[in-house]
């Protein structure tokens, strides 16, 4: 390959073909037809663009636990997960019918890994996610709401239209009427369309007294729980205990 046409390939954009081209001169790939050749280069730039668009999504969703999968997802007697349900969810069908998944346990339990384990499993279908705390969540939207730039707006769209959102430490501490109700537009025009995962320490028939209004506590229950997968992490010792971790990871 001459340092021109190298050149050209290098400006579209085209690595993959560069190095599959110098891998088949340095393995003398001669005796192969020109239209197999091609093939191969064709088949090493698709392969190298998925690979880096599938690096994006998981660097954009701002995972904890970036490389939580499903594969690592651990099935001790104790925490009596469901293989089939996890294995499903596996499959991001319930993204795709526009349904919820609410994971309750305590902490250190694992529901941060199994959370992002499902937006690493969507990442993989190509689908957009994004992963934050609902104290961070609350934060950024109040901080934009006082903004004149046009931020809020921005932002709410951002949150409603990604394909997964997964909200950890979800109603662990009471929301203000304001909080709420920036909530529940974001939730209300999720509904039926994209899906959110809840990680909570309480079950959903606690989550009213964590919210000040009880009229928008249940239009945001409502619209939550009857469309979502429940899944309990129980367990007699913790993953933190399990995997010998003192810090806020948990393991799978």
């Amino acid at each position: 390959m001459n340092s021109e046409t190298k050149r050209k390939l290098t400006e579209m954009n085209l690595r993959g073909v560069i190095e599959a081209y110098e891998s088949q001169e340095k393995n003398d790939f001669g005796d192969m037809s020109f239209d197999h050749r091609f093939q191969l280069l064709v088949d090493h730039e698709y392969s190298r663009r998925q690979s880096n668009r599938l690096a994006r999504l998981i660097r954009q969703a701002k995972f904890v636990e970036p490389n939580a999968c499903i594969e690592e997802i651990e099935y001790h007697d104790d925490r009596k997960l469901d293989k089939h349900l996890i294995g499903e969810l596996a499959t991001c069908n319930y993204i795709r019918d526009g349904r919820n998944v609410i994971l309750m346990g305590a902490t250190g339990s694992g529901k941060t890994y199994l959370s992002n384990a499902l937006g690493n499993a969507a990442c993989r279908n190509f689908l957009h996610v994004a992963y934050i705390r609902l104290p961070e969540l609350l934060d950024e939207l109040m901080v934009a709401k006082n903004l004149v730039d046009g931020s809020f707006r921005k932002l709410l769209n951002k949150y409603k239209k990604v394909d997964l959102l997964v909200i950890d430490e979800w109603l662990l501490t009471s929301l203000t009427l304001d909080q709420a109700t920036i909530l529940l537009e974001i939730i209300e025009n999720r509904q039926f369309q994209r899906s959110t995962v809840f990680c909570s320490q309480f079950a959903p028939e606690g989550w009213h007294a964590k919210i000040e209004q009880q009229q928008i506590a249940d239009a945001n229950l409502d619209r939550i729980v009857h469309n979502s997968f429940k899944i309990i992490l129980d367990g007699n010792i913790s993953m933190r205990e399990r995997h010998g971790l003192n810090g806020g990871k948990s393991g799978g």
